[in-house]
């Protein structure tokens, strides 16, 4: 996870996609320009709604299990990102949205108990 860069609480890598680029080419682009950190997509967690602050109103966000493979020693938000290495329940408590929570406990967690027991093959049909 990163730090929020306008007030308390943790964060996922998150932001808008480009015309030319998939969700999952944003969602990979994302971890490394905010969290930097590379690696597979291999699971699609879920769809979240939350509230944006631009004046648009709701969003929805994408959210990946993402399996990190490696961590880069520099990355273009370096100087306003920290990136934080978590348990779930310990990011759980310090996300910032509700929503975030909500990944965590319900997305995260059953994907890696499911992988946890045998089930966590990348399944790319599955995005």
């Amino acid at each position: 996870m990163i730090n929020s860069q306008s007030g308390p609480g943790l964060l996922f890598p998150k932001g808008g996609w480009e015309n030319d680029e998939t969700v999952e080419e944003a969602a990979a682009r994302e971890a490394i320009e905010e969290a930097g950190v590379r690696g597979d997509l291999v699971k699609l967690l879920g769809f979240y709604d939350f509230k944006s602050k631009q004046p648009e109103g709701m969003c929805r966000a994408a959210v990946f299990a993402l399996h990190v493979k490696e961590e880069l020693a520099s990355w273009p938000e370096q100087s306003t990102r920290q990136r934080s290495w978590l348990t779930v329940p310990e990011a759980a408590e310090r996300s910032r949205h509700p929503w975030m929570q909500e990944a965590l406990v319900t997305g995260f967690s059953a994907w890696l108990e499911n992988w946890s027991n045998g089930g966590g093959c990348v399944d790319r049909s599955e995005r």
